[in-house]
């Protein structure tokens, strides 16, 4: 499957972006989906995931309450919700899939990635 995330950008903090993840190639509901991200010299680390369906949604403690993620398996799309957003929120950010019986929901065994988007939140 194939991934391209968009709507990055420049936001103050406290503001709110909306990044959108398009997949094609293959079967999109049949992949749990991510968004994770990677500030400039750190570690990428998980943001957020959500079941084949959308019926469970996971969150990293960092963005829990801020975040949002959603998918439209008609549109093969998903899309991740920022608001409330922090300075330490300035990351690239990536949508990635994983196969049924992996263990997604933990922000683990993802197998396609897409390219990132850039999100800076300035104070």
């Amino acid at each position: 499957v194939q991934l391209q995330a968009s709507g990055g950008g420049l936001v103050q903090a406290g503001g709110s972006l909306r990044l959108s993840c398009a997949a094609s190639g293959r079967t999109f509901s049949n992949y749990a989906m991510g968004w994770f991200r990677q500030a400039p010299e750190k570690e990428r680390e998980f943001v957020a995931a959500i079941s084949r369906r959308g019926s469970h949604t996971y969150y990293s403690d960092s963005v829990k309450g801020r975040f949002t993620i959603s998918r439209d398996n008609d549109k093969n799309t998903v899309v991740l919700q920022m608001n409330s957003l922090k300075s330490e929120g300035t990351a690239v950010y990536y949508c990635a899939a994983a196969i049924a019986g992996s263990r997604w929901f933990m922000g683990l065994d993802y197998n396609y990635w897409g390219l990132g988007t850039q999100v800076t939140v300035s104070s």
